[in-house]
């Protein structure tokens, strides 16, 4: 008999990036579902504790529940949803930082354990949350 890993270990990646200061608001979870998306607006909440906050994404069914219309009622009119076209994910700033996220941390790599990927993630976003110009040149906030 040969033995087999099981089932895989999966993790997501949640995050938010400000498109005027370049700082990022990531959370990695072993869900990604309406509770963790309740999570990350949260934490943006948390994060900007004054002034409206827009948030653009798609119309993804994780988006829309109760636990993120708690975290909508609670901000009290500051946090703003924009609903982006299905299927353009060029539209949304966060996905080009993700993609270089997956260039320069996951892509040809294998990590010895789930602990080691999550914490080469954590790296990388706290990395660029000190060079926030490095972000907004990376989903073209600023010309690089």
């Amino acid at each position: 008999m040969i033995p087999t890993p099981g089932q895989p270990k999966v993790h997501y990646g949640l995050g938010a990036v400000n498109y005027h200061s370049g700082e990022t608001v990531v959370l990695i979870r072993r869900r990604k579902r309406r509770p963790e998306v309740a999570e990350l607006l949260q934490a943006l909440v948390d994060k900007h504790p004054t002034g409206t906050i827009y948030v653009a994404w798609d119309n993804a069914n994780t988006h829309q529940d109760d636990e993120v219309e708690a975290v909508l009622r609670a901000a009290a009119g500051r946090l703003i949803l924009l609903y982006l076209p299905t299927d353009s994910p060029w539209l949304n700033p966060i996905e080009m930082l993700w993609r270089h996220f997956r260039r320069e941390v996951t892509h040809c790599e294998i990590f010895e354990s789930v602990k080691l990927l999550i914490e080469a993630s954590y790296n990388f976003f706290n990395r660029y949350n000190t060079n926030p110009e490095d972000v907004l040149s990376i989903i073209g906030a600023i010309p690089s």
